[in-house]
């Protein structure tokens, strides 16, 4: 194993994260219809927030109070209640990628594995429970437990130093966002793998060590 050290992005690479489906669950249980034009509205505040986030230059409580604003006024409810009401639905309906289980698996006992998650720490420690993921990993570091989003290198930093300071060179970052995972991965000195599972377009200024198109492409990469 040419690893000691691999460390994973949560959302879209180990857990579907169907926001849609987890709102219409969310709504649902408040009586309400919400429709694919709301999730777009939705989306047009939600997407620049997280853009933000991973710049830093807002709080992962600033970016939960203002995506639901304009809910919380329609519904007479607070921001922290719908933020919990969705997260509690995205647990609800969390499901792992293709091939995360296999490859935690094929990896358990031969390297070491954590996470690093832009994603909320309400959702974190249910969904591993609930899909069985808990025991396979070391640590898990949540961006709104560190104060800072990936691409910063201070979460990296934090990692590194609850891993007990191996050597990068032996560590390897996977996830699916080429900005906040593989560009945080490579300005820390790590290697990375960019996981599109979507035929997405590449940002060819970032260069990942590997690219793969599922888990099960990775596992064959790291086992072989």
């Amino acid at each position: 194993m040419k690893y000691d050290w691999i460390l994973f992005d949560a959302d879209e690479t180990l857990f579907h994260f169907d926001a849609f489906k987890g709102m219409q669950l969310m709504f649902a249980r408040k009586g309400v219809d919400f429709t694919e034009q709301d999730f777009a509205h939705y989306q047009t505040v939600n997407k620049p927030l997280w853009v933000d986030y991973q710049n830093g230059t807002i709080t992962a409580h600033q970016l939960k109070h203002t995506r639901f604003q304009e809910w919380a006024n329609k519904l007479e409810t607070t921001t922290s209640e719908l933020n919990s009401a969705f997260l509690e639905a995205m647990a609800d309906i969390c499901t792992l990628l293709s091939g995360a289980k296999e490859l935690m698996d094929s990896l358990h006992g031969k390297a070491k594995l954590g996470i690093i998650t832009n994603g909320f720490t309400e959702l974190q420690a249910i969904r591993l429970e609930r899909t069985g993921m808990s025991h396979y990993f070391d640590h898990v570091i949540i961006s709104e437990e560190v104060g800072v989003a990936k691409p910063d290198n201070a979460i990296f930093h934090h990692a590194h130093e609850k891993m007990g300071l191996p050597c990068k060179s032996r560590i390897l970052m996977v996830g699916d966002n080429q900005h906040s995972d593989i560009l945080g991965g490579i300005n820390f000195g790590i290697e990375t793998c960019w996981l599109n599972s979507t035929g997405a377009d590449a940002d060819l200024s970032i260069e990942p060590s590997y690219t793969v198109e599922s888990l099960h492409e990775l596992k064959n990469i790291l086992i072989a």
